[in-house]
């Protein structure tokens, strides 16, 4: 889906070895996500604002 999107290959790498080091925070984040949809938000803003909350804990798994 990402390579469709035209994301890189690094990025893409980056983000598969982000997510089999802590697949627990973005479990967590998948679920908060759906959630969000679930009372009315559209993907996006769910996303951002989930992804806004676990800022600092992304930042550190995508060092």
């Amino acid at each position: 889906m990402l390579k469709k999107q035209g994301v890189p290959p690094e990025q893409i790498d980056l983000l598969l070895r982000a997510m089999n080091k802590k697949p627990e925070l973005f479990k967590k984040i998948a679920e908060e996500v759906k959630k969000e949809m679930d009372s009315g938000k559209n993907q996006q803003q769910a996303a951002m604002e989930i992804f806004s909350k676990y800022r600092d804990e992304l930042s550190e798994v995508l060092k």
